[in-house]
């Protein structure tokens, strides 16, 4: 069963982030899901995580995710993941800088009936806005 989710969380990454593929949201997510970020309000459904998505994709279109690590049991995964990209649009509210940003994070995910049910991202948000509104 933990190969099980280990595997769905790898294809939330994949697909979801790396791919693009809406589709995967609606069949890896569910309806009712919540997601918590630091420093930004919970994340409650799919409609609301595509707008969250959307903010992030449309700052960094070259996003680009690579899995590290996965620790899983029966029904939670941790993703440890480093995130590469160049901030070329701006959808922070403030200018896109073209400058290429470079982070680590973990990523917390609960299952049920195959579907993420809970999810909680950690990874410094306010360190990534200062280094892109630095003076160059």
């Amino acid at each position: 069963m933990a190969d099980d989710i280990r595997t769905l969380a790898a294809r939330w990454f994949e697909e979801i982030w790396n791919q693009r593929r809406d589709a995967t949201i609606d069949e890896l997510m569910a309806a009712d899901a919540v997601g918590r970020m630091e420093g930004a309000p919970d994340v409650h459904g799919r409609a609301d995580f595509r707008k969250v998505r959307d903010v992030l994709l449309g700052a960094f279109p070259d996003l680009r995710i690579v899995i590290e690590d996965i620790l899983s049991d029966d029904h939670r995964a941790v993703v440890r993941w480093h995130l590469t990209a160049s901030h070329k649009g701006d959808h922070f509210g403030f200018p896109a800088t073209d400058r290429p940003v470079s982070f680590r994070g973990l990523t917390w995910l609960t299952f049920r009936d195959g579907q993420i049910v809970d999810g909680c991202d950690a990874w410094n948000q306010g360190a990534v806005m200062q280094a892109l509104q630095a003076p160059r």
